[in-house]
């Protein structure tokens, strides 16, 4: 009968959500007193916004097949030109958060040229651009952290909440909303797919591949950009090495994302969920007394068993496709 799912499939698809409720309630059953708190919530929601929207970056040249390893250093380019522009030289907050966006569409614009009218591998060129763009940050800002950011910013990031959680988690979860959108319902989306599942076959079928190509990578620069402006609002300032630490927890929960809502493939619900549940699971496993590196063996334990599991669940559908 079609339109019907099998409770395997049911169960791979919310497994992750499934797993996620079981830490909550483990780490809850541990640390009552401090882990079941409105404020522990409250946190865990309202400081991942950034994580959140730079992971949603990823997943969109993911799905097209390319890697953009940049996302990092353009978040810190953005930040850090919004701190610049607003405490430095007077710009107000609308036009620096602007100029922020638009230095990371550029860098998308160049990613995106170098790997499709040269035919470069996109993991070398983002690679090459994101230590390119890190010296820039760090030339532009003379090795400085530079903070006191207009509260034009700072307020509707973290001051201001709904329902005792930051308005950053609810930009974080309309972008979510967008992109999921986007990849499910339009045909923008449907060719990211099938691009990433067979050039070949998609250029045959009259899908213009390098154009797909060039704007995942433009959207994935310009979305990481926002990711540093909402960083730049979440602490009032910027400083060089701004996502330098988040680059392996946005792989970490896009490849785990991949494993959830839709097996397989790369999707906005998984990884926000991936996002929430990585941060859960280090945030229960410090208040238990265990050291800040918990982050780091967390974060790469989790990269390398989603990538595992996301490979297995497209053999499996390959399998039975071909059956």
């Amino acid at each position: 009968m079609t339109g019907r799912v099998a409770p395997s499939d049911l169960g791979q698809r919310y497994a992750l959500a499934a797993v996620w409720g079981l830490v909550v309630a483990l780490f809850g059953a541990l640390r009552p007193d401090t882990f079941l708190t409105t404020g522990n919530f409250q946190a865990i929601f309202g400081s991942q916004a950034v994580l959140v929207v730079l992971t949603l970056a990823l997943i969109i040249p993911l799905t097209a097949g390319d890697y953009d390893l940049s996302i990092a250093s353009v978040l810190s380019l953005a930040a850090m030109v919004v701190a610049l522009l607003n405490v430095e030289h007077g710009w107000p907050v609308g036009w620096a958060i602007l100029a922020g966006v638009l230095a990371g569409c550029f860098v998308g614009m160049l990613n995106g040229g170098l790997v499709v009218l040269l035919q470069l591998d996109p993991f070398i060129v983002t690679l090459g651009s994101a230590t390119f763009v890190a010296g820039v940050v760090l030339w532009i800002s003379d090795s400085r952290t530079i903070g006191g950011i207009s509260d034009d910013l700072v307020d509707p990031v973290i001051v201001h909440d709904f329902l005792g959680v930051p308005l950053a988690f609810y930009y974080g979860l309309g972008l979510c909303i967008a992109v999921w959108y986007v990849l499910e319902y339009t045909p923008v989306g449907r060719r990211l797919l099938f691009v990433g599942r067979g050039r070949s076959v998609a250029r045959l079928n009259g899908v213009r591949v390098g154009r797909i190509r060039w704007g995942a990578l433009v959207a994935s620069a310009t979305i990481s950009a926002v990711a540093g402006v909402l960083y730049a609002g979440s602490t009032g300032g910027a400083d060089p090495s701004s996502g330098a630490n988040l680059l392996l927890p946005a792989f970490a929960a896009a490849f785990l994302g991949a494993t959830s809502i839709s097996p397989g493939r790369f999707n906005a619900w998984g990884s926000i969920i991936a996002v929430y549940f990585l941060v859960t699971g280090i945030t229960g496993l410090q208040l238990l007394g265990l050291e800040s590196f918990v982050q780091q063996l967390f974060y790469g334990g989790a990269l390398v068993v989603a990538v595992a599991v996301a490979r297995l669940a497209r053999g499996r559908r390959a399998g039975a496709a071909e059956a």
